[in-house]
């Protein structure tokens, strides 16, 4: 057979190929060269077709039938031969493949072979496709070259031991005493690997992490020598000497210093150093002043090298990199919420990052604008984000008109402002907002008393000008059926009063009724306003009269049967009407805040925390124990009924009345609370045990298991009141890092009653060496099925979580 052509030449042919069809034909073509050679077991060559299968598979095509091939080249003596071969096993090969355990003892004799360089390419091997299998063989050989003088060996050994503990974390310990003189190398190579083999020991083992923080010194001083040290030009990269090392060495400090006082005390002068002599004119700077900012942030440092960070951050907003600015605004809405005053010095900045053409940019410039509005800059804020709303792209508009109602639901400084900032919203994304705007608004207006004539005279003009947004069209005709009187005597004292007709106010809701953009259900609103004016208004009453008998023959079912009903009062009921139609009672506040009003306070000076942790003296108002409601968006769930810290009980009885000693109730601690509610904890105390031996057989269960998180539920049941069922639940973390702030809130239908203990920590310790236990109690006098809808929050990894479940799968036991 005649040579085969060679790589290049393929690559050359391939490149003049015109249409996707032609060089299919070409590869196909070369496919079955390659394979008759392969048969042939042709020597000569083998390299250099396995190389030309390499080609063709990076560009997409299939080269598995050239596996064997590849295994065949590394066992060959040729060095060429065994670095195509090696190359074409990390391309082809993967440990899915039994056919990799076949090349284990090659790379064996590979690791112990004399030549440096095939030893290189036995790690570089390992390192990148070798199984748990092969790993366990082949650490042995690894941790020898680990311990070798040769610097080019030792980096590769390194980043081959990182794979094999990723593979067999139990293999862990062989390499310990392999580690204690790597950072004593000078080579900054070895250095590198050597600080990416010590990052991934501590980030899996907390006692590798415990024997590791004694280097921080050592790596304060590398890290200092790197930075005073002069040109170098083997290490400098754009007048930086190593930036790939210091970052690496900051993120090692990083975990060194997590939740440890003295190695952060350690660590804060170089931390420091680096942030102020570090040059930013390149990205080379910004990439270790960020990596400098992050590790300022999770270790326990001083509060003035957080300003510093944050500083740093600042000036961040103001480069003209696109992916420096984003960053930035990741970094500062992560901080946010414990460093509030120092990321308020840049809000002018912040701000400006909503005008960027980016729209990612753009996104995280307005969460983190949301995070710092408080009650103290609350008028300037809302003012540039309605500006943003006004011109921002739809897909942002939703997100929001929802963050300004939630802020100013939370730090309007007066109804009035309150209400001129809902209805700006409204005339501006009207169609964006969330389905509780309109009730939310309504209930505001019905309670400022005072700013009835007000409001109703500017939803009036607001309609005059645009009838497209539903959701205010729906406001506005509320309004005008409630104090329609007011609007036509112009009573309005806050700015000059529009006079108004009741035959314009008649006209501006049927043009509503028979508006083609109005909705059925702003039909409904329109027509109930036009009825109810028929008690408000004198001169007009036939006229509305004759509307509503109009619509009694609607298509529109909806629209029929209000219609019916309402002529049902002209005329049978008409000395009922003006009662029936007066104008709506104050409405009742409800908790309507979302889980951003929970979890984040903007740096207010009194924040309303709802949260049950062990480290709060007291129990939960009931208000914010009803926050939890919102989430489930239903009206048939029951509230949560809060509880106190339990005191040491001396019997039975005593132990359920000291669950409701602290909750506030009229009487000194020798009295006996008189409580309402709930009864099911204070029926029947006797002096029997508390819980049933027949409730051992309920099965435990497992209620969430996501990240690490695992929620599981063990029953028992009261002697004392059968229907009540005692829920324990365990939450255990295998994590290899402890989750804090845990927090655990349920709420279960209106036929039930709940009530949610003290845990007995916030924080869920890594690889399930512990637990997280908190008792729940719930009453079911009615021996249904038991659902619970869960909320879960904590900090992992400095990212603030959250997450919702719902359990179905009590068993039958737990609840009948």
């Amino acid at each position: 057979m005649p040579a085969p052509i060679r790589l290049r030449e393929l690559i050359r042919t391939i490149r003049t190929a015109r249409t996707q069809a032609e060089e299919r034909e070409m590869i196909q073509k070369e496919c079955a060269a390659i394979r008759s050679s392969f048969r042939e077991e042709d020597n000569t060559y083998r390299c250099r077709n396995v190389a030309k299968l390499l080609y063709m598979h990076m560009l997409g095509y299939p080269a598995h039938f050239g596996q064997l091939e590849c295994l065949k080249l590394i066992a060959s003596q040729k060095f060429t031969d065994k670095r195509i071969g090696y190359l074409g096993a990390m391309l082809l090969l993967d440990e899915r493949q039994d056919v990799h355990l076949l090349m284990t003892n090659c790379i064996k004799n590979d690791l112990n072979h004399s030549t440096q360089y095939v030893q290189g390419l036995a790690l570089c091997t390992l390192g990148c496709m070798g199984s748990s299998e092969m790993c366990r063989d082949l650490a042995g050989e690894v941790e020898k070259l680990l311990k070798t003088s040769n610097s080019y060996l030792r980096k590769k050994a390194a980043l081959c031991a990182v794979h094999v503990i990723r593979k067999v974390p139990e293999l862990m310990e062989m390499f310990l005493p392999a580690t204690k003189n790597l950072l004593n190398e000078k080579n900054h190579g070895v250095l590198h690997t050597s600080v990416v083999l010590l990052t991934e020991m501590c980030e899996r083992s907390p006692d590798m992490l415990s024997h590791f923080r004694k280097l921080v010194p050592q790596l304060v001083r590398i890290l200092k020598n790197l930075i005073m040290s002069g040109y170098s030009p083997e290490h400098d990269v754009s007048g930086i000497s190593d930036p790939f090392l210091q970052v690496r060495i900051l993120r090692l400090l990083r975990i060194l210093g997590r939740n440890d006082d003295d190695s952060s005390e350690a660590m804060n002068d170089i931390l420091a150093q680096v942030a102020t002599n570090t040059e930013t004119s390149k990205n080379v700077g910004n990439a270790i002043l960020y990596e400098t900012v992050l590790t300022i942030m999770d270790i326990k440092s001083e509060s003035g090298l957080r300003v510093l960070a944050i500083n740093i951050l600042g000036r961040f907003l103001l480069n003209n990199d696109k992916n420096i600015r984003y960053v930035a605004l990741t970094s500062l809405l992560k901080t946010v919420q414990t460093d509030h005053n120092a990321v308020q010095r840049h809000r002018s900045t912040i701000v400006d990052c909503l005008k960027d053409l980016d729209v990612s940019i753009k996104r995280r410039a307005m969460e983190l604008s949301f995070a710092l509005v408080n009650g103290n800059n609350i008028r300037g804020m809302m003012k540039e984000l309605l500006y943003f709303l006004d011109s921002c792209e739809p897909e942002f508009k939703a997100d929001c008109a929802s963050g300004i109602f939630l802020a100013a639901e939370k730090y309007a400084p007066s109804r009035r402002w309150h209400i001129d900032t809902i209805m700006r919203v409204l005339t501006t994304a009207g169609s964006y907002v969330r389905d509780d705007a309109v009730p939310n608004l309504i209930q505001l207006i019905t309670n400022s008393t005072e700013m009835h004539a007000y409001t109703v005279q500017k939803l009036y003009k607001a309609i005059l000008d645009d009838t497209s947004q539903q959701p205010l069209v729906q406001v506005a005709s509320w309004c005008m059926g409630e104090y329609g009187d007011l609007l036509v005597s112009g009573q309005c004292e806050e700015e000059e009063p529009v006079q108004v007709t009741e035959d314009e106010v008649l006209d501006i809701l049927e043009s509503v009724l028979i508006s083609n953009m109005s909705a059925s259900v702003t039909r409904g609103y329109a027509l109930t306003a036009i009825m109810k004016n028929s008690t408000r208004f004198t001169s007009t009453v036939n006229r509305i009269k004759k509307v509503v008998s109009i619509y009694g023959s609607s298509i529109d079912v909806e629209l029929q049967q209000r219609a019916v009903e309402y002529n049902a009062l002209f005329k049978k009921y008409d000395h009922m009407r003006s009662a029936l139609l007066e104008r709506m009672p104050i409405m009742e506040k409800t908790i309507t805040n979302g889980p951003t009003d929970i979890v984040q306070t903007n740096g207010e000076a009194e924040p309303a925390i709802m949260e049950t942790k062990q480290a709060l003296s007291g129990p939960l108002p009931t208000s914010q124990a009803n926050d939890l409601l919102d989430l489930l968006g239903g009206s048939d769930i029951t509230p949560v009924i809060p509880t106190a810290s339990i005191s040491k009980p001396s019997s039975a009885g005593g132990e359920l009345l000291d669950l409701l000693g602290e909750l506030g109730l009229p009487g000194g601690p020798g009295t006996t609370p008189q409580m309402s509610q709930p009864h099911f904890l204070l029926d029947g105390l006797t002096s029997q045990p508390l819980f049933n031996d027949s409730t051992a057989g309920i099965p435990p269960i497992v209620a969430y298991s996501k990240n690490g998180l695992k929620i599981e539920f063990t029953f028992e049941r009261s002697n004392t009141s059968p229907s009540v069922t005692v829920i324990t639940i365990h939450a255990s973390n295998s994590t290899d890092v402890e989750m804090t702030d845990f927090v655990f809130q349920a709420a279960v239908p209106k036929t039930f009653q709940l009530q949610l203990l003290s845990p007995s920590s916030n924080v869920v310790p890594a690889f399930n060496s512990g637990a997280v236990t908190q008792v729940i109690k719930v009453l079911n006098p009615q021996k249904q099925q038991l659902r619970m809808r869960i909320k879960l929050t904590y900090n992992h990894r400095t990212a603030a979580m959250q997450d919702l479940a719902e359990v179905n799968n009590f068993p039958p036991q737990s609840w009948q």
